[in-house]
């Protein structure tokens, strides 16, 4: 164990390199394969259970508890993440990493022997406290181990990955579930985890700050944890409650209190889980609001898409998620692109608001959704939404990286990924009210549309078969369902309109995704009007550099760090 500067000098006094980079060429590249498989196996984690979370419902008997799936884990890697991320500027990438893969393995490996739902639950939050760090720190690991100017043709691929994984998770899952068990799903992740364990392992050193205080902000801890968990319950409990219940604006409140009392203490803190200096800087603080807008208009829009191919074109679960292969490739293609363009220019804002400009453009085609909207045409509208997006998943980080010291890189990085996090979440709430909201008003007059009589109509209007959370449910035959549903005496005079009632609830159903579509494209045009606040500034071909130390509180002299193989 050797102590060197983290800011080395150059013979004319300017700093020069962060001792990571002096790493060889080869141990660099092993240990990006290693952190581009860890994001592979979190972001495949996703999109696996969600394809086989039908069946796993059903082997345990617990559709009460289906959502509780998702968000056990949902809340642990949310709050986690900033942790780690601030963990892993006082005591280094390696070890944050290592605990955090170890952590989710052991919560897939018991996940895959869960045999109740309330195991899966408590076994998928195990889960969620270890994939709290492999994202962010992953992230902050490519800030060290490349220059800001470097930075963009890796970031790229991070966006890749993500596409990559939404393209095979439907398959694997369907693959896994129907040829062996949905067990599989989990134990799947452990030799992916073990080999990107054994890499960053054995390549990656340990850098830690030397001279710096090791104080852990135990009360901000706490009091983030009290504050994001009832939020984010309030969020959940939205998909079956109003704004107005205790179980729903009640907890979102109370979240939003604690979070006060959270800013308040994050300012007297010595090492703050959130510097809240770092808002001071217009590069970071726009990059922040932009990257919270633009996951609250997409994520919340897109995670319809599947749902909509199942319900009006009866696609099959795993069918509906190659229906959005065109999006994937759009994303991927740009996230790719512009990592290369940011890499060779050095500029990033006209990049990132053209790019949220088409993403805007691409959302506000699906405000044009109807139930006989062509295929082609869909397919269009969801390249040109991914050619926009792509570009957000690695830009934003290269942003807040560049305008951060290297001492504070983890938590700004993680700090992006909870903002990210959180702006889906309420997204996905806000969307799912706007979707019951539009169903419910155009169902009559689409039905009327369609052909069926009005006083017919205003007998469905009162039945609970053709409330929106009625119509999203069914599946199988529609038609068959729904004259199932309706009384035996009244049979016979639907029967023949069944086609018609067809047609009018699936153009209902797509008039709803195409306002879904129209809150996501505001939330965009926000994110853009947002980014013009960057203060560009190129980017440095040398990690040791760093903003004015006014700005966040930083001091001048270099930091130095302890280096361990």
């Amino acid at each position: 164990m050797e102590d060197v500067s983290a800011l080395k000098q150059a013979p004319e006094g300017r700093p020069t390199l962060h001792p990571a980079l002096e790493l060889s060429p080869r141990a660099r590249n092993e240990v990006l394969v290693a952190i581009l498989l860890a994001l592979f196996l979190s972001a495949l984690d996703q999109t696996i259970v969600g394809t086989a979370l039908p069946r796993i419902v059903t082997d345990l008997s617990g559709n009460d508890l289906y959502t509780w799936v998702v968000t056990s884990y949902l809340l642990t890697s949310t709050i986690t993440g900033p942790i780690y991320g601030k963990l892993s500027d006082l005591y280094g990438r390696k070890p944050m990493l290592l605990i955090g893969i170890s952590i989710f393995l052991l919560g897939s490996f018991l996940s895959g022997l869960s045999q109740d739902m309330w195991q899966l639950i408590l076994f998928r939050g195990v889960q969620g406290l270890g994939a709290g760090a492999i994202f962010p720190v992953s992230l902050a690991v490519i800030g060290d181990l490349f220059t800001p100017a470097e930075r963009g043709k890796y970031q790229g691929l991070f966006g890749a990955v993500f596409g990559v994984s939404a393209l095979i998770g439907p398959w694997l899952g369907g693959f896994l579930t129907d040829t062996l068990s949905w067990h599989w799903i989990f134990f799947v992740n452990l030799p992916i985890g073990a080999v990107a364990l054994y890499v960053i392992w054995r390549v990656l050193p340990t850098f830690r700050r030397s001279g710096a205080s090791r104080s852990i902000d135990y009360l901000g801890v706490a009091v983030f944890t009290g504050a994001v968990v009832p939020f984010l319950v309030g969020i959940t409990n939205k998909q079956s409650g109003e704004w107005t219940d205790p179980q729903v604006g009640g907890l979102m409140l109370l979240g939003l209190a604690l979070g006060v009392v959270f800013v308040l203490i994050e300012r007297r803190a010595i090492e703050p889980i959130v510097d809240l200096g770092l808002f001071r800087m217009r590069s970071y603080s726009s990059s922040i609001v932009a990257t919270f807008l633009a996951s609250f208009g997409f994520f919340g829009a897109v995670i319809f898409l599947p749902r909509f191919f199942q319900f009006v074109r009866g696609s099959s679960a795993t069918q509906s998620g190659y229906q959005i292969l065109p999006l994937l490739v759009g994303v991927i293609f740009s996230s790719i692109l512009a990592g290369q363009i940011v890499a060779r220019t050095g500029r990033y804002k006209v990049l990132i608001v053209v790019s949220l400009g088409i993403a805007a453009l691409g959302l506000a085609m699906w405000t044009q959704l109807h139930a006989g909207t062509d295929i082609w045409v869909l397919w269009l509208w969801m390249f040109v939404t991914g050619l926009g997006l792509g570009p957000t998943l690695a830009v934003f980080t290269i942003i807040v990286q560049a305008s951060v010291p290297v001492t504070k890189l983890g938590v700004a990085t993680s700090n992006l990924t909870f903002f990210r996090q959180i702006g889906g979440s309420i997204g996905l709430a806000l969307v799912g009210t706007v979707f019951g909201d539009t169903l419910r008003d155009q169902a009559p007059v689409q039905l009327v549309n369609a052909g069926v009589p009005q006083q017919l109509v205003d007998q469905f209007a009162g039945h609970s078969t053709f409330s929106s959370g009625s119509l999203t449910a069914v599946g199988g035959d529609l038609g068959a369902s729904i004259l199932a549903a309706v009384p035996a005496q009244v049979q016979d005079m639907v029967k023949p309109l069944i086609p018609a009632i067809v047609a009018g609830i699936h153009e209902a159903f797509a008039l709803a995704v195409a306002a879904i579509f129209a809150v996501g494209a505001i939330a965009m045009l926000l994110a853009l009007a947002a980014s013009l606040f960057m203060k560009e500034e190129p980017l440095r071909a040398s990690s040791g550099s760093q903003p004015a130390p006014a700005a966040v509180g930083e001091s001048p002299v270099p930091v130095a760090m302890t280096i361990t193989d």
